[in-house]
């Protein structure tokens, strides 16, 4: 008999082999010396896995709850991929955000460097990097031939990124400054220098190559159009949605939250307006902290605090979920901060990474409920926790990542803490609904700039004007409350990954209406510990199926 977890558990370890640079940063274990294929002939080889896996699903013994679910999510997750691959969308996989090039690099972020045994294993996968970078450039000239082409300004902006990592701008050379850190003997030290050297000339050469080759061929418009739109939703959601429906909610929430900063900027300075209160926040040395390593210490003691004081009271959190990392992000990635997940067996830690982008300086309004999406009870909390289920859920399900399950859990975490009182200070609040106006921001240009929609006619924003990237700009700036800068890495970001930016506010509404449903059909019966307890212990789901599940929790104790 062939159950879900076998033919899952078993697709993990193919795919490993034919994506070793997403194993590691899934966790699994023992191909970190391994370099992906990212030429037409790797995306074909996964595709063709993810094909036969499919197949191999669909005849599958189902042996419980964890497997059922486990089969509905594979089933689901894989269709997508082979949709994607078969519409071209890894043939024109360029942007600043999730894509090989980014990829290629960041994966040494994750890699282990305390032994010499360790530095060897970096080194033979840092000499395949010109091999990686060379099959890329050669799928996305394929996808260019074939009329399936990213934006020219994906293009130019990966090239930023990659004359970063090159050394050609302010900051030093990436795999040099990582090979000089190694505390190895001669013979190692020179590989290590050779293959850093190699890296960065195959970072240089990608550059000159999206500059010269890809960006005269590459789409002059950034709108995907509601066909590759409603295909990445599906990706991003585990779920098809109206758009129109999901747009116009955009705006509703943008407005109930905007009046919430409203009455939050008063308690902060009575009488103050938004801006006025922001002004306040940014600039009170008091409310501040000075230095690059004292932020990440105070950043870590917040998740450790966070942790202690969650754990047997609101959440159940097993003791190596406990241990989640501050870290500081290299230079040249975007600007958001991001989580990476522990591997399989815990000898990797959870960790946050913040891109510090040249500050020093850093006011702490905004950064708590950053620290409580990333961290406890956000991204670590639910990708550890199903980490640590390994004898329940099956390999797939712990590598496995839907974008509205796992960023509209961290959204709905940012709310629970305002909800148990972690953010009753004012500072911390506005904070919180700061990031929440940008999220909502998100959904309605995302869908905006994408679908080219008009501007509501009762909006004082440009009504009834189409959505551009222009206007985009203007709005995020105008209504996110992020610094410029910030908003315009986030903006290249939605233009590049159509439908990821909108799987945080629909996502999170998925959360907390299947919550209210349950409060309303238990009523005192409802215990919210057990439910987090149950939701978690799920694993990743498509929002359709995650909706469904958690309507069934129950029998609740007591």
């Amino acid at each position: 008999m062939t159950t879900v977890r076998d033919v899952a558990d078993r697709f993990i370890a193919e795919h490993a082999v034919l994506d070793p640079v997403h194993a590691t940063m899934e966790g699994v274990l023992g191909h970190d010396a391994e370099m992906t294929d990212y030429s037409p002939a790797g995306v074909e080889a996964r595709t063709e896995l993810y094909k036969r896996t499919l197949r191999a699903v669909a005849g599958a013994d189902v042996a419980d709850d964890d497997e059922r679910r486990g089969h509905a999510l594979m089933t689901e997750r894989l269709q997508t991929l082979i949709d994607r691959d078969e519409a071209g969308e890894s043939l024109r996989a360029l942007r600043v955000l999730a894509s090989p090039a980014q990829h290629v690099r960041q994966v040494f972020d994750l890699m282990a460097h305390e032994t010499e045994q360790e530095w060897e294993t970096i080194a033979a996968r840092m000499e395949q990097v010109p091999a990686a970078l060379a099959g890329y450039r050669e799928a996305l000239a394929e996808g260019a031939a074939r009329g399936v082409a990213a934006a020219r300004r994906q293009a130019e902006a990966v090239a930023d990124q990659a004359e970063v990592w090159a050394g050609l701008r302010e900051a030093a050379a990436f795999f040099p400054h990582l090979a000089a850190s190694a505390t190895v003997g001669e013979s190692l030290a020179r590989r290590l220098d050779r293959a850093a050297s190699a890296a960065t000339d195959s970072y240089a050469a990608l550059a000159r190559y999206l500059l010269d080759e890809y960006a005269p061929v590459a789409l002059t418009t950034d709108a995907v159009g509601r066909e590759r739109y409603q295909l990445a939703t599906r990706h991003y959601l585990g779920a098809t949605i109206d758009l129109e429906e999901t747009y116009r909610w955009g705006w509703d929430e943008l407005h109930r939250i905007e009046a919430d900063m409203a009455r939050t900027a008063d308690r902060v300075q009575p009488g103050a307006t938004v801006e006025q209160a922001k002004h306040v926040l940014e600039t009170d040395p008091a409310r501040a902290i000075e230095g690059v390593d004292r932020f990440r210490d105070w950043m870590q003691e917040l998740m450790d605090t966070t942790v202690r004081e969650l754990n047997g009271r609101h959440f159940d959190i097993p003791e190596p979920v406990q241990r989640v990392e501050a870290m500081i992000a290299a230079p040249g990635g975007a600007a958001a901060m991001y989580y990476t997940p522990p591997a399989q067996d815990f000898s990797r830690p959870g960790r946050t990474w913040y891109p510090t982008m040249g500050k020093t300086s850093f006011p702490l309004w905004g950064e708590v409920s950053i620290a409580y999406h990333e961290g406890v009870p956000g991204h670590h909390l639910q990708v550890a926790q199903v980490r640590y289920l390994g004898q329940r859920l099956s390999a797939y399900q712990r590598s496995t990542f839907v974008s509205g399950h796992g960023e509209g859990w961290a959204l709905y975490a940012e709310r629970l803490m305002d909800e148990l009182g972690y953010l009753d200070n004012p500072d911390y609040r506005l904070g919180m609904l700061r990031a929440q106006a940008m999220r909502a921001v998100r959904v309605v240009v995302d869908l905006g700039m994408h679908l080219e929609l008009a501007i509501p006619d009762d909006e004082d924003f440009h009504p009834g004007a189409r959505w551009t990237p222009d206007l985009g700009q203007a709005f995020v700036d105008q209504r996110s409350h992020f610094s410029p800068d910030f908003m315009a890495s986030e903006l290249l970001r939605y233009l590049g990954t159509p439908g990821q930016a909108i799987s945080y506010k629909v996502g999170e509404r998925v959360w907390l209406e299947s919550r209210a449903d349950l409060q309303r059909t238990l009523g005192s019966r409802f215990d919210l510990r057990h439910f987090h307890h149950e939701a978690l212990d799920f694993g990743p789901l498509g929002l359709d199926q995650l909706r469904a599940e958690l309507a069934a929790i129950g029998p609740f104790p007591g």
